[in-house]
């Protein structure tokens, strides 16, 4: 009935996700939009970090060998939502926006010895801006502005089910399979403030149902009789999502009110990339923890379906080389717990820090996009009562920049709040 309960709850959360959009950046109409953090409320407060992490308290999407280390007894489940204030700065120009959205749904528990088992809904990337430009037709003579109106919502969300297998002592693998779906809807509309002159709109959509599959491997090596350290493997596997990307373009005679409506798509257009990732975390006696991650999506090699201009004047909708380049990102961080089995409270307090860095995955007219900076802070909080002292209440607070020579700038602070409940659904009592 729990676990019946719990997939109703992810249920819910895939419709609610469907509806939402956790970005105004003007950068999310680009590729498959802003890439999220995949990560749950521990991993966030540590900038992103976690590929070598396996804790048998909270669940690890990031690396999913991590799933072997789920404590026995315990059923997770973690619910997890953020709000954030950006500005954006362009030629001295500068405005703040705000939302807030619901990141991710995930549960854990231990299906046998050894054996892990993880599922749940997490985003993929996010769509969601509206901007316009005004200028003059001519600079000189003409009176006569034109306006550009940028507008896109959408994004992609995964449920997924993992598992996690420790083969041998300190060794284990697992594997997350995903569902992935969603769709983008963008558009760019063009108006005259002269009645006479003819408008042009372009409407940019897809719908994504495909597979994701993630593959995951960590090993431990004792240093001495308390220290530790786990070097973690991801591969994600990168494939095309059998989608048709469409651009439908509108002419419009506004003196007339005469339309003229022209439709292409491209067969299998849209491709996930495959994506390597490499962290090691030294454990100092599961008090203070280290870590450094380093992953790579290879983006490079992947067409990007762009509207062209042939040389009889007519306009192509095609995969374009040179626009997609591989992303990277490291990121390095820390958590610190005084004693988890200490008898007072402040003993459990989690505190944890990080940052990263990473570089952008495609480019805009021929420069690279903005790279992105980040530092988060956080602390996981236990919750403590009569009838539970496992479960904790992850927050913390992140900044990010991204910026690029003659870009737009984003300055970015997101407060993220993770609940993780652990309870002792497998525990058999023994009354005498």
């Amino acid at each position: 009935k729990k676990l019946i309960l719990c997939a109703a709850l992810m249920a819910a959360f895939a419709s609610t996700a469907l509806a939402q959009s956790g970005t105004n950046s003007p950068y999310s109409q680009y590729g498959l939009g802003v890439l999220s953090d995949n990560g749950t409320g521990f991993s966030r407060s540590m900038n992103g970090l976690g590929l070598g992490f396996h804790e048998h308290n909270q669940v690890n999407t990031l690396n999913p060998a991590s799933y072997a280390s789920i404590d026995s007894l315990s059923f997770i489940f973690d619910a997890g939502f953020s709000g954030q204030v950006t500005n954006f700065q362009e030629n001295g120009v500068k405005k703040n926006a705000s939302n807030a959205d619901l990141d991710y749904v995930v549960a854990g528990f231990r299906l046998a010895k050894h054996f892990g088992v993880s599922f749940g809904v997490l985003p993929y990337t996010n769509i969601g801006y509206s901007y316009s430009s005004t200028n003059k037709l001519n600079q000189v003579s003409s009176p006569t502005t034109y306006t550009n109106t940028f507008s896109g919502t959408g994004g992609l969300h995964q449920v997924y089910l993992g598992a996690g297998f420790e083969p041998i002592k300190g060794l284990s693998v697992g594997f997350n399979l995903g569902y992935l779906w969603g769709n983008y809807d963008r558009s760019i509309i063009n108006s005259y403030s002269n009645a006479y002159i003819n408008t042009l709109s372009k409407y940019y959509t897809a719908t994504v149902n495909n597979y994701k599959l993630d593959l995951g491997l960590q090993y431990t090596a004792n240093i001495s009789h308390t220290d530790n350290i786990t070097l973690g493997l991801t591969y994600g596997y990168g494939h095309k999502l059998g989608a048709d990307p469409k651009c439908q373009t509108i002419s419009r005679n506004t003196s007339t009110g005469v339309s003229d409506t022209t439709s292409v798509s491209i067969s299998n257009g849209l491709k996930l990339p495959t994506t390597y990732g490499v962290g090691i975390m030294y454990n100092r006696a599961n008090k203070l923890k280290l870590g450094v991650d380093y992953s790579l999506m290879k983006y490079s090699g992947i067409g990007y379906p762009m509207s062209t201009l042939q040389s009889d004047g007519k306009q192509n909708y095609e995969l374009v080389s040179g626009i997609y380049k591989n992303r990277s990102k490291i990121t390095v961080g820390a958590t610190y717990c005084p004693d988890e089995n200490g008898r007072h409270f402040m003993d459990h307090v989690k505190y944890n820090i990080g940052a990263s860095y990473a570089t952008p995955y495609y480019k805009i007219n021929e420069k690279d996009g903005p790279k992105e900076y980040g530092i988060s802070a956080g602390f996981g909080i236990p919750i403590i009562n009569g009838w539970n002292n496992r479960s904790y209440l992850n927050i913390s607070g992140t900044w990010t920049k991204q910026e690029a020579v003659g870009l737009i700038k984003e300055n970015t602070f997101r407060i993220n709040i993770g609940f993780t409940f652990n309870e002792r659904w497998f525990a058999k009592w023994k009354v005498q």
